[in-house]
Order: structure tokens, then sequence, then C-alpha cells
């Protein structure tokens, strides 16, 4: 069987054919302004699984996006026509009236009503903020259009683009500043709150805030951007998609945040620290006098010499709920058979946090005279963060191939990136060897008799994107 690997080829931020697919459907009013903003996924480099324990990641962004059409109606309905969602097998089609939106409830019922509709939830769950934060709806409706080349359950944050992309469309057509810090917490407020959804901020972060070939550094207590950084010269990340799909709503994902929880209860109980909502915070979320409910604010010694001999490898979650409860994670829940992996999840969240604040330093530092010594060191803490998902139960065999078969050819380093437990895998290397990753890809795909998607190339966030205003049926712009 012979094979070809797929990638998408350059494209500009509302590139002719998302134009012509706009026009093409014959879904918006002659002559009434239509608003369209971008929104690309973003590649895990580092850090996945640490944004809600408040750690370090490091994040880029990929060429594939999500393209939200708004325009304003006079009347009280909304219009979503998402075309390519047939091609999953999804419904295309949706409409509702304003006044439908009352509650996250409603969003999950029509989420339990039918499985082909459950990407519409993204969308209502961004209009439902507007219209609660900012009295979205209140002058009417609007017809939205959504396009997109950014692949579903591949952990790329396609659920986060599409709910920036929507957000920033939708605000901008209503004449709502919605930018920056605010504009990716409104995504995060989206999913955890609208969708019922747990992540943290890292994917709406990177995705509004990022820059293209750049990384962006990001301390998610709550959401603090630090400078991008350029990724040094000669140096490539790649993703190469495992074919194995996830989801934050996974049982494995949900299982290892629960768990980092649990151990952040145990340890604040140890330590007599009373655990109490943040009033502040809009996310809802605990915190607490000394580690201001984030686990990665402790050090790996601190961690090693007073809590990982005296956490639990292991705990069921009706024994936590008998001896140590309550659960403070808002986004997830104990079930009492099940085992959590509490002491690898806290390991995690420190150790993960120390391994990101070290690659950073490092290409930070970067330069000819030591290049060939850093890039071997950063492949090394790929290698470990790749170990570490295991330990928290979200390995993936098909992830271990890939990082297996890039280690093998020579590459510095691989690893499993989001979530874990499937999605895409991240391939640090020097930028010649894109060819040995395409052959790479070509053995994996004689493996597994499917061909892998790989990400390649980077774009500008949704902040530098903007909003692009056109008419039709002219499409001036």
């Amino acid at each position: 069987m012979s094979h070809s690997v797929r990638s998408r080829p350059e494209a500009g931020l509302f590139d002719e054919q998302v134009v012509d697919g706009i026009a093409a459907h014959g879904f918006f009013a002659p002559a009434k302004p239509i608003y369209v903003a971008r929104a690309p996924g973003r590649l895990d480099v580092m850090g996945g699984n640490v944004d809600y324990t408040g750690g370090l990641v490091l994040q880029s962004l990929l060429r594939e996006s999500t393209w939200a059409a708004v325009q304003r109606r006079a009347d009280k309905t909304i219009r979503i026509l998402n075309p390519g969602a047939s091609r999953f097998g999804w419904e295309p089609y949706f409409e509702l009236c304003v006044d439908d939106l009352s509650s996250p409830r409603d969003l999950h019922r029509l989420s339990e009503q039918s499985d082909s509709l459950r990407w519409s939830c993204y969308v209502l769950g961004a209009l439902y903020f507007l219209k609660e934060h900012h009295n979205w709806g209140d002058s009417g409706g609007a017809d939205l259009f959504l396009a997109s080349d950014l692949p579903p359950n591949k952990g790329v944050s396609s659920s986060a683009a599409l709910e920036i992309a929507v957000l920033r469309a939708a605000s901008a057509a209503y004449g709502i500043t919605l930018d920056g810090v605010a504009l990716a917490t409104a995504g995060q407020w989206t999913e955890n709150v609208a969708v019922g959804a747990a992540c943290g901020i890292m994917d709406q972060a990177a995705i509004v805030l990022g820059r293209k070939n750049h990384l962006l550094p990001l301390l998610c207590q709550p959401c603090q951007p630090f400078t991008p950084v350029t990724l040094p010269e000669g140096i490539c990340i790649w993703g190469i998609d495992s074919m194995v799909s996830r989801s934050t709503t996974g049982a494995a994902y949900e299982t290892a945040r629960a768990a980092a929880f649990m151990g952040y209860s145990l340890i604040c109980r140890k330590d007599n620290l009373d655990v109490v909502p943040d009033a502040d915070s809009q996310i809802p979320r605990y915190t607490d006098r000394r580690w201001k409910g984030y686990l990665s604010n402790i050090s790996p010694s601190v961690f090693r010499a007073e809590y990982e001999r005296w956490l639990p490898e292991r705990l069921s979650g009706d024994e936590f709920l008998e001896h140590a409860g309550p659960h403070v994670d808002p986004f997830t829940g104990i079930s009492p058979g099940t085992e959590y992996p509490v002491r690898a999840a806290v390991r995690y969240a420190v150790e993960e946090h120390f391994r990101v604040q070290t690659v950073y330093a490092l290409l930070r530092t970067i330069s000819r005279d030591n290049f060939e010594d850093v890039i071997h060191l950063v492949g090394e803490i790929f290698r470990q963060s790749h170990i570490a998902y295991a330990e928290c139960g979200l390995g993936s065999d098909a992830c271990d191939e890939l990082v297996s078969l890039a280690l093998h050819a020579g590459f510095p380093g691989a690893k499993m990136t989001g979530g874990g437990a499937g999605g895409v895998v991240a391939v640090l290397g020097r930028c010649e060897d894109r060819p040995l990753l395409h052959s790479i890809a070509l053995e994996y795909a004689s493996r597994r008799q499917s061909v892998p998607y790989i990400f390649e190339g980077s774009s500008d966030g949704t902040d530098l994107s903007g909003v692009c205003t056109m008419h039709l049926p002219s499409l001036q712009s």
C-alpha cells in the first residue's frame, strides 16, 4: 500500500476559499456588513495539564484555523450554518431564538439530545457569554457561518478555536470590545461554565495572544502572558497526529485532573490551610493563603522533601470523600469506585512547571556556541515530559510508537501534547530534517493503514489577525 503524507498548504489570514465559501452558500443578506474573525489551532509544546494547576506553559500556533462570519439580524433569531460539519456526520445547520439562551443547562440539554449537534454547544456557549456579560442579543440576533480546516478531536484546540472565533466576530458585529486576556478568559468561561468541559486557559490564551513562528510563555495564574520568544533559527517543532482521538471530556483526562486536585486538598489539609472559593475569580476556583490554589507553586525540592512519600500513590474516590473531602475542582467530579493516581498527578504538576521553566530559559540563551547542547537538553526534557504523561494514566500506545520512531530516527526529542491519552505528538528537530519527519509519518502510516496528518507552519493569533469586514455581493473589504 502506498501513502502520501498530508499537511496544509500555505494560506492567508482570510484566504479566498473562505471568502468564496461565505459567498457561495447564499446565507447572508446583501449590502449589510459581515464580520469575519479567524482563530488558529495551537500546538502544546510544553505544559499540557499544568494550566489548571497554575503552571508555566509554552504554546505555538498552527496554520490550520477556524473562521466565524457574523451578520446582525433585526429579529431575535440565531441561525448557524456549519457546512463542514457534514464531513463528520454532524448536523450542519441549527436555529433558535436569543431568548432560548437562558442557562447553561439549556446548552447541556441540547448536547444530550443529539451528538450530531454537540459542536453547536460551543457556538451557543460563546453567544451565551456575550448575552450574560455584555447584553448581546438585546437588539437582535445573528446569522453565523463557520468554516474550518482545523481537525477536531486531535488535541490541537479545535473547540477553543471555535469559541474564540465566534466570540471575536459576534462581539465585533455588535460593537463590543473583547480582545486580549479578556477574550481568552471569555473562551475559558464558555468551555467551563456554559459547555461544562474541564479545561484551563492555555488553549484560549495561546489562540488569542500568540504570534507566528513564536512560542508563547504563559503563567496560568490565572493568565499572565510573557513576551513571545522566537523559535531559534534552525529549530523546528512539528506535530504528527497519532490518529487516536482525544477530548478534555474524556475519562482519562478528567481522572488525572481530579487526582491533582485531590492531592492539592490533601496537602492543604496536612498544612492546616483553609481552602476557600476565590471570590475575585471570574472562573470558579478555590484558593488558600500559601499556594494560592495552584499546585505548581510547590517547588520540586519542597515536594520531594515534604510531600512525595507522604502522598498516597493511588486513592479511591470513596476513600477520599470519606476521609479528605470535599472535592475542590468545580469542573470534575469524584467517582467512588475509581482509583486516582494522586502522587503522580501532583508530581507532574510540580515537575512539568519546572521543566517548562527550564526549556524557556534554555531557548532564550541559545547561541551558535551552545546550539547542540541546548537542543540535546530540550530534547531530553521533552522525553521526560512524555514519560510523565503515562505515570498520570494519560499514556497512549500510538503516541509511544510515534515518539519511538522519532527518537530512533535521530530527532532530539518528541512528546505527547495537550491533555494526553492520544492526540498529536510534538517532534523537536532541526528544520533541515523535515524530509526525515515525513519518512517517519509514512512508516507510521504503513503500520496503521492510515495516513497521519502533519501540522507544520504557523500563523498569528486572533488579536493580531483582527476582524475582516466584508459585504455581499460586492465582497468589498
